[in-house]
This record gives C-alpha cells, sequence and structure tokens, in this order.
C-alpha cells in the first residue's frame, strides 16, 4: 500500500506545481507634454525591486516572471505612475510632469552632525556623451535645490576602422587591464535590460576573464605569446591574438603596503548597493591584509576628513570598525577628498612597497575640481609622487562610469566596476595580487604589419587608449601599469592580401605624382611584428620587447581555448555595440564558440558569461521586434 501511495502523491504533486513563466516587457515612455522620449526613467517591479531605466530614446527593456503583476515608471520632475502588466508584453507610457511646488530643505546626517545643504549637481565635461541628463529642481521657499540626478555617463566611442599598412604600417596603443565595462554591462543585463553600447568597452571585456598563457621566463615580469586563426564571424579574414602574461607573485612575497582607503560618504551613495557594499568590500580586503601592510580611511563629502589614521593591517577590528561607522550625505567634495588622501599616502610612503590610493565611488564629483579635464591634471600631478591609483565604482542610475575611468587611465592604476558582493571578492581577493601590485609600469604594444601579406587590419577595443606611433618610445609618456598574475589580450582582425572586401576597397592610380607601392624586405613569411615596452614600477627608462607572428592557415576548430573564447566575447560585444564590423557576427555562434572553449573555469565565471549571451539573445530579439512594429506604425 505504501508502494502505491508514494506514486499517486507524485502525480498530485506535479499536477499542483506550475511553472514559472518569464516574458519580457518593453516600450517607449514620453513626455506627455510634448510627446518627447524621456530618458533615464527608472523602469521597476515593485514586488522584487528588480529594474532598468529608459535608454537615450526613451526605450526599455525587463524581463518579469507571472507573480510580477505591476510595473513601476518614476522620474524626477514627474508623476509616478504604476501599471498592471496583464498579459501584455508591450507597455508605452507618457509621463505627466509633477509641476508641484515642494517647501523643503534637503537635511541629511553626515558623521553625526544634521546638515542641511543646498546641493547643485554639475553636470561632467560635454566629452563624456551618452546618457547624461538634469533632473527638473526642487523649489523652496528660500533656495533653489537640484533633486537627486538619475544619469549615467560614458564617454563616446568611434570604432577603429580597418587600416591600410602602406599607409598606416603602425598600430600602438596603451594596455588595458580594466575589466569594469564588463560588470557593468552584466549589471544591465541582469537587471532585464541591454547596456548603452558606449558602456560595452570591448577590450574590457575581453580582459575580465583570465586565460591560461605560460608565465614568464627570464628576467622579465611579463611575456608576449601570440596566436593565429580564421575570424569566426568571416573566415575569408584572420584573427590574430596577442596576450600578454604578468608574473604572478605569492601574496607572502609581495612587498609591503601603504593603502589609503578614499571613500565617498555623499548624498549620492545612500543606496543599498552602493556604501552598505563598499562597505562589505572592504572588508573583504581587510581580511587580505598583513602586519607589514598599513591602512589608512580618508572620507569625502561637503568636505573631507580623517576617519581613520594609518594603522596596522592585522589589526582588522579596529579598521572593520571604522568602516562600520561610515554614513552618507552631503555634496560631493572629490577634489579635497584625493588631495587629503595622497597627502596621507605621501606622510607614511613605503620606499620599494606598494604605495596606493584606493577611490571607491560613483563619479559623482560637483564640488571643487569637478570636469574630466579638471580630475585629470589633478591626478596626472598626483602621480608623479608615486602613488599608485585603484578606482572601484558602485552603484546605478548616476554612475559616472567616463570620470571613473579617467581617473584610474592617468593615476598609474586601475578600475573595476563593482555590482555586488561576488564581484568585490573577485577583484580584492581572488585578485589582491592583480588589483593591487604593480609589476610593470607604462606597458605600451606597437605592431607593425607587413604590407606584402596583409591588405588591412583592425585592432578590436582599445578606441581610448591609442597612441601616436611616435609616443611608443618616448618615456616621458604615460600608458597602463600591469599587475601581479595579470592576463591582457589584444585581437587584430587581418584582411589578407588578394581578400576583396567593402572594408578595404580600392583607390585609382594617382595623376600627378608618382605610385609608389611598398614591399616587406626578402618575401618575409612574417605577418607583422610586436613590440612592447614596460617600465618598472620605480624606474623611469623603459625596456624592449619583441616577437614576430608568421603568417599561417590555422583552422578556428583547432585553436587554442584562449583564442577561441576571447574571439567569443569579442564578437559578443560587437553585438552588443551594434558594430558596423560584425559581419556575420551572431548570438547563437557565440553561444556554441563558449561551449566549446569553456576550458578550465574554476569560479564558474565562463559559464556566467554563457548565461548573460542567452539572457542577451532573447532581449535583443525582443528590442528589434519592437522596433520592426514601430516602423511599421509609422509607415501606417
Amino acid at each position: 500500500m505504501k508502494k502505491l501511495l508514494f506514486p499517486i502523491f507524485v502525480v498530485l504533486f506535479l499536477f499542483g506545481f506550475k511553472a514559472v513563466t518569464v516574458k519580457t516587457i518593453q516600450g517607449i515612455v514620453t513626455d506627455k507634454s510634448n510627446g518627447q522620449p524621456l530618458p533615464g526613467v527608472q523602469v521597476t517591479i515593485p514586488k522584487s525591486k528588480k529594474g532598468t531605466v529608459t535608454d537615450s530614446k526613451g526605450k526599455y527593456i525587463i524581463s518579469v516572471n507571472d507573480a510580477d503583476e505591476m510595473l513601476q515608471f518614476s522620474f524626477i520632475g514627474y508623476k509616478t505612475q504604476i501599471l498592471k502588466i496583464g498579459s501584455k508584453t508591450q507597455i508605452n507610457l507618457a509621463l505627466a510632469p509633477d509641476n508641484q511646488t515642494l517647501n523643503e530643505v534637503v537635511v541629511r546626517k553626515v558623521a553625526g552632525l544634521r546638515i542641511g545643504r543646498a546641493e547643485k549637481r554639475i553636470m561632467g565635461d560635454a566629452s563624456a556623451s551618452m546618457i547624461q541628463y538634469e533632473a527638473a529642481p526642487i523649489y523652496s521657499q528660500n533656495a533653489v535645490i537640484s533633486a537627486p540626478t538619475n544619469t549615467e555617463s560614458y564617454a563616446n566611442i568611434q570604432e577603429n576602422a580597418f587600416h591600410n599598412p602602406d599607409q598606416t604600417p603602425l598600430s600602438t596603443f596603451s594596455i588595458d587591464v580594466d575589466a569594469a565595462s564588463y560588470s557593468n554591462v552584466r549589471r544591465y543585463l541582469n537587471n532585464g535590460g541591454l547596456p548603452p553600447k558606449d558602456a560595452v568597452r570591448i577590450e574590457e571585456m575581453i580582459n575580465y576573464f583570465d586565460y591560461d598563457y605560460p608565465q614568464p621566463e627570464g628576467n622579465d615580469p611579463v611575456n608576449i605569446i601570440t596566436e593565429i586563426s580564421t575570424a569566426p564571424w568571416n573566415n575569408k579574414h584572420k584573427l590574430v591574438q596577442i596576450g600578454l602574461q604578468g608574473r604572478k607573485m605569492k601574496t607572502e612575497q609581495l612587498p609591503a603596503s601603504n593603502l589609503v582607503f578614499l571613500i565617498d560618504v555623499s548624498g549620492s551613495m545612500e543606496q543599498p548597493n552602493k556604501l552598505p557594499l563598499l562597505v562589505s568590500s572592504f572588508k573583504l580586503l581587510t581580511n587580505q591584509l598583513r602586519e607589514k601592510d598599513k591602512v589608512a580611511i580618508v572620507v569625502y563629502a561637503g568636505n573631507s576628513g580623517v576617519v581613520l589614521p594609518s594603522t596596522p593591517g592585522n589589526m582588522k577590528n579596529t579598521i572593520k570598525e571604522a568602516l562600520n561607522k561610515l554614513s552618507a550625505g552631503g555634496s560631493t567634495a572629490g577634489g579635497q577628498g584625493i588631495e587629503l588622501a595622497y597627502k596621507i599616502a605621501g606622510q607614511h610612503f613605503i620606499k620599494g612597497g606598494n604605495n596606493r590610493v584606493i577611490l571607491a565611488t560613483d563619479g559623482d564629483f560637483n564640488v571643487g575640481a569637478s570636469s574630466d579635464k579638471e580630475m585629470e591634471q589633478l591626478i596626472e600631478e598626483k602621480r608623479k609622487s608615486g602613488v599608485f591609483l585603484t578606482v572601484l565604482g558602485y552603484g546605478m542610475g548616476n554612475t559616472k562610469d567616463s570620470k571613473m575611468e579617467t581617473l584610474a587611465d592617468k593615476g598609474n592604476g586601475n578600475y573595476a566596476y563593482i555590482d555586488n558582493i561576488t564581484e568585490a571578492r573577485k577583484v580584492l581577493v581572488n585578485e589582491f595580487g592583480g588589483t593591487l601590485f604593480t609589476i610593470a609600469k607604462d606597458v605600451k604594444l606597437q605592431v607593425e604589419f607587413n604590407p606584402a601579406k596583409v591588405q588591412a587590419y583592425r585592432l578590436i577595443g582599445y578606441e581610448n587608449r591609442l597612441l601616436q606611433d611616435k609616443d611608443f618610445n618616448d618615456d616621458r609618456k604615460d600608458a597602463g601599469d600591469l599587475g601581479s598574475g595579470h592576463t591582457v589580450t589584444a585581437l587584430y582582425e587581418i584582411i589578407p592580401v588578394g581578400v576583396q572586401s567593402s572594408f578595404s576597397p580600392s583607390v585609382d592610380p594617382l595623376k600627378y605624382q608618382e605610385n609608389k607601392k611598398k614591399t616587406s624586405k626578402n618575401n618575409s613569411p612574417e605577418m607583422l611584428t610586436v613590440k612592447l615596452r614596460y617600465k618598472q614600477p620605480d624606474g623611469d627608462a623603459s625596456k624592449l620587447l619583441q616577437k614576430s607572428v608568421i603568417d599561417a592557415s590555422n583552422i578556428f576548430e583547432g585553436a587554442s581555448n584562449n583564442f577561441r573564447f576571447a574571439a567569443a566575447v569579442a564578437e559578443f560585444g560587437m553585438l552588443l555595440r551594434q558594430s558596423d564590423f560584425k559581419q556575420n557576427a551572431s548570438f547563437d555562434q557565440v553561444i556554441s564558440l563558449v561551449k566549446q572553449s569553456m576550458g578550465k573555469d574554476t569560479e564558474g565565471y565562463r559559464y556566467e558569461f554563457l548565461k548573460l549571451v542567452k539572457s542577451s539573445q532573447l532581449l535583443a530579439k525582443d528590442l528589434l521586434t519592437v522596433e520592426d512594429t514601430k516602423d511599421h506604425n509609422e509607415k501606417n
């Protein structure tokens, strides 16, 4: 009887079980008063708090399940609306302006003091385009107070084009070890929306992942690894991978650290995914410190101040107690905080050690030096002290990505975006050495192409790291820094000689001057030569390394996991950017490539990437459906 009851129970359970279904909602939010699209509108599911923001055209996409009943639309200066989802998959909305006068003063609690402050938000440099919108002001009886803005800013990216080696034989750029773009893109996708295309920096997405490159041999702290095969998105083109591997050092072998935690506690850091996540992140880092390390904590809001003087790394409870006492409020005097942090780092400078300021912020500077240019000049001056800079970005809705990237780039440092505690563990625990300990600075690459083999070439990504050819041999020119154990990967797409391509159009012979054709010496089998320059962390003179790549016809299926996975990430980035150079790229192909090149995935980062690609494929299909529907409606 008991044997009979169990199957009956299972059948009854299965009949009673209802699978959770997921669908996507998309639409456009406009201003009811004028019909114009509204960028930056918060679209959230009230029950789960999951959400996204509208893009520059007022469009949004969000994933919901059958338990989600409502969508909330909110934007500063407009009346919040909550709509039922029902069976709808497309919800367009016109938000009505909220002209109500608000007689209130913003009061925030900062370090135990109650301060009334009229806050004025100052937008960043005009060069930082993409999603940068001002909110409507709040009016009080005596002052105009600008409401907390909902903005994100990304520097405009003009994709690298194909170059003819007859005319441009050299390609020169600084390495980029930042990985902020990938975790920021992941945040958008996990919230049910596609990222702005200027948030997608393909080189940072590729370099988010580790690659199984061999460790350097000899005295140099870095080595060059190359591989060549066909390009998966165009099998008539070739793809060249250039990999750099930094020497990995054990934690106990790393030099003593003199760290200054520079923490933004301004009003914009109040949200749960900002200051609370920040504090948890720094506690993880504190657990990695040794007795010979030192830590000071500086905070800044309306003013800057020292919360913890320089303290030995083994006094972990003291450091954590200081972190626990932090609270947010006030405006953001970022320049003052940076000045003070570098001053303290200089007072406790360790010769031959790791002297570093770790800045944690959403990048929303609005008092003192605030524009990208002003902050760039400030950091360039401070880096002369020998103190390096790490920038950790937090939050969503008003993230100033362009500003944080600039700070890290000009401060001999790196930039990571922390979207959750798992990412904090990756950056500050798993990659502790690579994030905080520089083994080679001002690392530059210069590639020379053989015109007898290469009709045209294109560097994939690195648009904001390009250098002039003369900068390669100029030791005064700043470039990227390589941390302990770091890998750096760059990809070039090559159009071989003899292949017809719209990317390499023919030009009629010149009439009034000689038509010279450059050729390589001695019919060399080399396709290109890679040159690298680097300096020791405390050095001023660079050293040159170089390696040649022989032309080969290796099939893509026979390439290494390193090569195929990096190519898959690059292809995914081109799809997200809707690149003019994506050619035959597809989400299906990316998914197939990732499955084939998973390799050793100890932490699960590559498997997570596979899930993101699948989610993106669904979101992209829905976006195309919205576009097609809109085009159809406009035509009719």
